[in-house]
């Protein structure tokens, strides 16, 4: 039985189609993957340039917070500051002072001295 010309053909015919078909959807959906990717690097540099901006300002009031704690340590700051609240502190006398005497045997060479235990 011969075949007739138009029914044998049909799925010859088909094949290209459907190739040509998937080959558009194959670049289509790259350069949309492109576009996409693309768009999630300029966000995230955007989101990492603004945090680099905070960080500077906090670095910036971190350095100011310390200069004023600094200022703050300084006996004579902290003499004046006794003195503004009225607390009657001043340098000790004398007879408030307690002298400590050092109760270490002198070792002959200077280093460390060794325990030694005995028989």
């Amino acid at each position: 039985m011969a075949r007739n010309r138009k029914n044998g053909m049909a799925g010859v015919r088909m094949a290209p189609a459907a190739k040509a078909i998937l080959l558009c959807i194959l670049i289509g959906g790259s350069g949309v993957g492109y576009v996409l990717q693309k768009n999630k690097i300029y966000e995230l540099g955007r989101q990492i340039s603004k945090r680099e901006g905070v960080l500077e300002k906090i670095r910036y009031q971190n350095k100011i917070n310390a200069d004023r704690l600094a200022a703050l340590h300084m006996p004579e700051r902290l003499a004046e500051r006794v003195k503004e609240l009225r607390l009657g502190l001043g340098p000790a006398h004398p007879g408030q002072w307690i002298h400590l005497t050092d109760v270490r045997k002198p070792t002959t060479n200077g280093g460390p001295a060794l325990l030694v235990f005995g028989k």
